[in-house]
């Protein structure tokens, strides 16, 4: 079953993607998928998917993007390629959300073929106002074939410059 995020945020796709229910495509953890139909290379198609928690743990967000890794070895073999901190500048309207970028190259198969595949992860932590010692965790996820990756990398770079915390709604 499709997830639901721990707060509510706002965004845009670029042009040529769109969404798809999460359960439909294989990915019930995440709350949404977006996917680009050009994209489809052998089968697999470049996705973005966005899922989130809420955490009250002290782990730091270079953590809380560790913790993909054996869960992502679960299908494969996982190299992480880079890792580094994103703030304001990278991601505007997110002040107050700290966070990292880490890429990964997958080593998983698909129909019973190998399969290599490169994700570009976004972590994002957006602090509870009412109570500082819970936050949410914000993932933001781009998994492309090495083939794929130059046609919709600048996509997910435009979709991330687009992700805000929702207006609240007033009464």
């Amino acid at each position: 079953m499709a997830a639901t995020l721990p707060v509510k945020i706002s965004f845009s796709l670029p042009d040529g993607w769109q969404a798809a229910p999460p359960d439909e495509v294989g990915a019930p953890g995440a709350a949404f998928v977006a996917l680009h139909p050009a994209s489809i290379d052998g089968g697999f198609t470049a996705n973005i998917t966005i899922a989130g928690q809420m955490r009250n743990d002290s782990a730091t967000m270079w953590q809380i993007a560790d913790e993909s890794v054996p869960r992502l070895e679960q299908a494969g073999t996982v190299e992480v390629v880079k890792k580094s901190e994103v703030g304001t500048p990278d991601i505007p309207g997110l002040t107050d959300a700290p966070g990292v970028v880490q890429n990964l190259r997958l080593h998983t198969t698909l129909k019973g073929e190998p399969l290599e595949l490169l994700q570009s992860q976004v972590y994002l932590g957006m602090e509870d106002v009412r109570n500082t010692a819970k936050r949410a965790v914000i993932e933001l996820v781009l998994t492309a074939k090495p083939s794929q990756m130059a046609e919709v990398l600048d996509d997910f770079k435009a979709f991330l410059r687009t992700v805000r915390p929702a207006e609240e709604d007033s009464d």
